[in-house]
């Protein structure tokens, strides 16, 4: 059995990677995890070195522990002596109070990899209009790691409806982290996923008002070339700067042909969504699974906070 993107789960509409289970009704997140394929558990065990590998001696390596899959026996990831596992099916129960209360929707879920990463997405009520009827809708990814490079993690990943752009950005700041326990009582759970709620709601409002900002702000094709070539500077290292050159371009030619460019053509928000695009449909094309991993966690996600924070300045927000 594969244990790659393809173990998925989905609310009714088929998403754009086309890939899961379908489900015809609202599910909690233990539902939405055992439909994907999640419901899978990992356990802690202590690492041991082999030392002679004629006798397979062996010695325990102090403080280090590996995170393994107990239906596949895959590990996962390599955790010290405090790292406390969450299971998949615990990990998003906080969130299932607002879902119950419809101030959210899981909307899909999946894992990357061999599971060292396990999301839901969930879709918030309400959109953002930015300048006239360029909608973007609100959603709130929800994650948790077995490979001990994050806790049980909540990030705002707003989707440009017109073209499936994700305009991501995290909740930053160790005000906004939320920490739950997976021992948690109903009512902790319930305190955690309204602080979330209201996070996300805020974060929301001035999102709004960046984006209307960004919509009313026209860019030169000057401009509009500095900001790319900012974006995207000059490698030092290489001898041939080909690849970075045809990045720019496409880029630029994005924001002057791309999906939904008409709508925001010569605005800073046109460049900011002309970065997204590209990072969510040029970008490391080659599976699913790099795909999301990149525009989720990965470089694809860094470049767009970059461009994100590059067009707060160039529209004169910072």
């Amino acid at each position: 059995m594969s244990h790659q993107i393809n173990t998925m789960m989905y609310v009714r509409d088929v998403p754009w990677h086309g890939l899961g289970k379908r489900l015809e009704k609202q599910a909690t997140s233990e539902e939405a995890i055992v439909a994907a394929g999640l419901n899978f558990a990992v356990e802690k065990y202590p690492m041991r070195a082999v030392i002679n590998a004629k006798t397979n001696e062996v010695v325990p390596v102090p403080g280090k522990f590996a995170t393994v899959r107990t239906d596949s026996n895959d590990v996962l990831g390599v955790v010290g002596s405090r790292y406390h596992v969450i299971q998949n099916k615990d990990a998003f129960r906080f969130f299932d109070a607002l879902v119950g209360e419809g101030e959210a929707m899981y909307e899909t879920a999946g894992a990357l990899g061999l599971g060292e990463r396990i999301w839901i997405l969930a879709k918030l009520p309400g959109f953002i209009k930015v300048h006239g009827n360029d909608i973007v809708d609100k959603y709130l990814l929800l994650s948790n790691s077995h490979d001990g490079s994050s806790i049980v993690r909540a990030k705002l990943t707003p989707i440009r409806v017109v073209c499936n752009n994700t305009l991501s950005m995290a909740l930053r700041g160790a005000e906004q982290e939320v920490h739950v326990r997976h021992t948690a009582s109903a009512e902790d759970r319930m305190e955690a996923a309204h602080k979330v709620l209201g996070l996300s709601n805020a974060l929301y409002s001035d999102l709004q008002e960046i984006f209307q900002k960004m919509a009313l702000v026209k860019v030169t094709d000057k401009q509009l070339l500095e900001y790319v070539k900012t974006l995207i500077p000059d490698n030092d290292k290489a001898d041939n700067h080909t690849r970075t050159n045809n990045i720019r371009a496409k880029v630029l030619e994005l924001a002057e042909v791309g999906v939904g460019a008409s709508m925001s053509r010569g605005t800073v928000w046109g460049a900011y969504n002309a970065v997204t695009e590209f990072t969510d449909h040029v970008y490391n094309t080659t599976s699913v699974d790099k795909k999301l991993t990149s525009i989720w966690f990965g470089a694809g996600a860094k470049m767009k906070v970059e461009a994100f924070d590059l067009a707060k300045e160039l529209a004169g927000l910072n």
